[in-house]
C-alpha cells in the first residue's frame, strides 16, 4: 500500500469520525440542546484549524435577489445564524451604492456592531479587464476604481476582479496584465489588494492565470483560487471543457490572498460529491496559506442556509484531519 493511499484512508477515517461526532446530517432536524453542543464543538474545531472561515455573500444570492434579505443585514446574519465573523461582499447587491458614503457607513457600522470583519468585495459587471479593445479596457479599469475606494472605506483588504475578454489567449492576457497593473498601482497606496478569481473562460486555466500573475509581478496583485470554477467552455449540455481543478488550485495558490470553498452537492456522509475537500485543503496548506477560506455554496438540493452549514462543517472536519 503506497503512502498516498495510507494517507487517504487515515484522513477518510478521521473525517468519518468527525462527522459522527458532529452528528452530521445536512437535512436533519436537531433540538436546541444539540444545536448548542454542535456550535460549541464547531467553535473548538475552527479555533484549531490552519485557516479561518468566512462567508461569501453569493452563498445567499437567491435569498438576496428575492428580497428576503437586505444587503445591510448580511453581516449580522453571517454572525448570528452561522457563527461566522468575516464576510465577503458581492457588488451586485449594492451596485448603485459604491460612492454613497451614507450607505457604506451603515454597512460598516452594522458589521462592526456584530463583530464581523469585512474582507473583500467581489466585483462583477464593470467591464472586461482583458478586453482587446483599448478604449473598452480602459473604461473597465476606471469602473473598478470606485470599488477600490469603497473597499478601503469598509475596511476590506481586497477587491476580487475578473480577467475576462474576447480574443486569443495571448491578446486577452496582455490586456488583463495592463489592467491589473494599473489597478494594482492605484490600490497600493490604499493598502489594498486586487485579486483575480478563476471564473470561467481563460481565467479557469490555472496556467494562463498564474502566467498573468508572473507578468504583473506586483505584491498586491494576486489570486482568489476557487475550488470549483474550472469550466473553460460551456455548451447546452453543460461544461464542455474543464481544467483539472486540483492542478489549477495548486498553480494559483502561490499568489493567493483569499480562497473560495465552492460547494454544490453533498452525500449522506456530508462530503462534497464533486470536490475532494481534504485534497484541496492539503494544497492550500502546502502553499503556506493561513488566511480566510470563504464558503460559497451554490447548490439547490439543500437550502442556502443548510448548504452554508454543511460546507462549514466539512471545512472544519476536513481541515482538522490535516492537523
Amino acid at each position: 500500500m503506497n503512502q498516498d493511499r495510507r494517507l487517504f484512508i487515515k484522513q477518510t477515517g478521521l473525517i468519518a469520525a468527525g462527522f459522527s461526532l458532529y452528528g452530521l446530517s445536512a437535512c436533519g432536524n436537531q433540538g436546541a440542546a444539540d444545536k448548542s453542543q454542535e456550535a460549541e464543538q464547531g467553535a473548538d474545531s475552527a479555533s484549531n484549524l490552519f485557516f479561518k472561515i468566512s462567508l461569501a455573500q453569493w452563498s445567499l444570492h437567491r435569498t438576496l435577489f428575492a428580497g428576503e434579505l437586505d444587503n445591510l443585514d448580511f453581516a449580522a446574519k453571517a454572525k448570528n445564524e452561522f457563527g461566522i465573523d468575516a464576510v465577503e461582499y458581492v457588488n451586485q447587491f449594492f451596485r448603485n451604492e459604491a460612492e454613497n458614503k451614507t450607505y457604506l457607513s451603515e454597512m460598516k457600522k452594522r458589521a462592526e456592531d456584530n463583530g464581523v470583519k469585512s474582507l473583500l468585495i467581489m466585483i462583477d459587471g464593470e467591464g472586461n479587464l482583458g478586453d482587446t479593445d483599448e478604449q473598452a479596457r480602459q473604461t473597465a479599469v476606471q469602473n473598478h476604481l470606485k470599488w477600490l475606494n469603497a473597499a478601503q472605506f469598509l475596511g476590506c483588504h481586497s477587491i476580487r476582479v475578473n480577467a475576462g475578454g474576447e480574443g486569443t489567449p495571448e491578446a486577452v492576457a496582455e490586456g488583463a496584465t495592463k489592467s491589473l497593473s494599473a489597478l494594482g498601482d492605484y490600490a497600493a497606496p490604499m493598502g489594498l489588494n486586487v485579486i483575480v478569481e478563476n471564473h470561467g473562460g481563460y481565467s479557469s486555466n490555472g496556467e494562463w492565470l498564474s502566467g498573468i500573475m508572473k507578468n504583473v509581478n506586483k505584491p498586491n496583485v494576486g489570486t482568489l483560487p476557487d475550488f470549483g470554477n474550472f469550466c473553460m467552455t460551456y455548451g447546452e449540455a453543460g461544461c464542455l471543457e474543464e481544467y483539472d481543478r486540483y492542478k489549477g488550485v495548486e498553480e494559483l495558490m502561490p499568489f493567493a490572498k483569499a480562497v473560495s470553498a465552492k460547494s454544490n452537492v453533498f452525500d449522506q456522509q456530508g462530503m462534497e460529491m464533486n470536490i475532494d475537500y481534504v485534497r484541496m485543503l492539503n494544497l492550500v496548506k502546502n502553499a503556506g496559506y493561513t488566511g480566510y477560506i470563504g464558503i460559497e455554496y451554490e447548490g439547490s438540493k439543500l437550502s442556502e442556509a443548510e448548504g452554508i452549514k454543511a460546507t462549514k462543517k466539512l471545512l472544519e472536519v476536513a481541515g482538522a484531519s490535516l492537523m
